[in-house]
């Protein structure tokens, strides 16, 4: 027994070594948990954030000044007031993303039961940001006109007081989300490709021939890749955590650090395990990249990360369970975004295990008889 592992030891320092040598791999590895996650987490976001707005308050009111008083920071820069003559010349030059124009005797208009209109003009050039901040500014502008319709009137408040409260990101920054997410897919991505493409590596280089006629199992080999690629992986992923994550972007983890990483590994083994299998399958690298993107895809799209399991089809929820990519979001949603102890996630934990271990084992049995098919 003691023989297996010093086996697997040095053949994983070789694979360290190999890895490490090949400049292009260790770039795409350090872009891939740097840069890449910091753009995903701050380039795109689904929610309006620091939009310009001007507004043309031809009322001069109580209700126009407390309209331009709810719009504020993070979602929108701090009005400017502007005249009805500068609306066109400053949006053409891109001044203002919105320019709201609230009429003469607004507010006397409310006060008497009428129904004036608020004209919001929007630079929709930037589509995603003008839809939502649309939305957003009609909710404020609502909001303020019912306050004060409401401290008008002579209605009994209600009994019912409804208040919301958010227990993770309380100002819904969409970073937040997008930061985690981003590091899961990379994760997964990245580790497949490296452990597949490892195997490739020797076959195409005639090295795998020498293994092959060694006194090593496919046990020992294939066991070498997982774990050598793995810990370069997950080096990086820690770097990725404490650095990008919670250091570059300050990205709050409401769980144990430790208790993530401990998850992460389990799942390493079996995005390894699943990279290695596409490895045995091809023959080339080319076959193996095709099989990556269309394994890669589905993986993560059906993972639970980019849309919740609840809103896919029917008739693919079931199949979802099939991935330990699935498990692996919702392990890591619970530990970094509601603080969950081992009590809670060790279901996905186990399920990460076995089915590591189902591909690993399928790996296994395909192992030498693709080595023997492809010599």
């Amino acid at each position: 027994m003691l023989k297996i592992w010093s086996n697997i030891f040095w053949l994983g320092t070789k694979e360290l070594r190999s890895v490490l040598s090949d400049k292009v791999m260790v770039i795409l590895i350090i872009y891939s948990f740097t840069l890449a996650i910091y753009t995903q987490a701050t380039a795109t976001s689904e929610f309006v954030n620091n939009a310009s707005v001007a507004i043309v308050d031809e009322d001069q009111s109580a209700l126009s000044r407390a309209i331009a008083n709810a719009i504020y920071p993070p979602y929108f820069k701090k009005p400017v007031l502007i005249s009805s003559d500068q609306v066109d010349l400053l949006m053409d030059h891109d001044q203002f993303m919105f320019v709201i124009e609230i009429p003469p005797d607004f507010e006397r208009d409310i006060r008497e039961g009428r129904q004036p209109s608020v004209q919001i003009n929007i630079d929709a050039t930037a589509v995603s940001q003008a839809s939502l901040g649309n939305s957003y500014i009609q909710s404020i502008v609502t909001k303020e006109v019912n306050q004060f319709i409401n401290r008008s009137s002579e209605q009994s408040e209600s009994t019912v007081e409804l208040v919301q409260r958010l227990a993770f990101n309380s100002n819904g920054i969409g970073m937040w989300f997008g930061a985690i997410n981003a590091l899961i897919n990379q994760i997964s991505m990245i580790t497949i490709i490296l452990t597949g493409s490892a195997l490739l590596r020797e076959r195409e280089h005639g090295t795998i021939e020498h293994l092959m006629v060694m006194p090593l199992t496919s046990f020992q080999i294939v066991m070498a890749k997982v774990w050598a690629n793995g810990l370069i992986i997950l080096c990086a992923f820690t770097f990725a955590l404490l650095v990008i994550v919670k250091w570059a972007l300050d990205i709050p983890f409401a769980g144990s650090v430790s208790l993530f990483l401990f998850g992460t590994t389990q799942y390493l083994f079996a995005a390894s395990a699943i990279g290695i299998f596409l490895g045995t399958i091809a023959s080339t690298m080319a076959q193996f990249g095709l099989l990556v993107m269309m394994v890669i895809v589905p993986l993560i799209m059906l993972s639970g990360g980019m849309s919740p399991i609840e809103s896919q089809p029917d008739l693919i929820q079931p199949v979802t369970w099939l991935l330990p990519s699935r498990h692996f979001v919702s392990f890591s949603q619970a530990v970094a975004f509601r603080g969950a102890d081992f009590n809670i996630i060790w279901p996905q934990l186990l399920t990460m295990t076995g089915l590591g271990g189902l591909f690993f084992g399928s790996s296994l049995l395909l192992f030498r008889r693709s080595m023997a098919t492809n010599k």
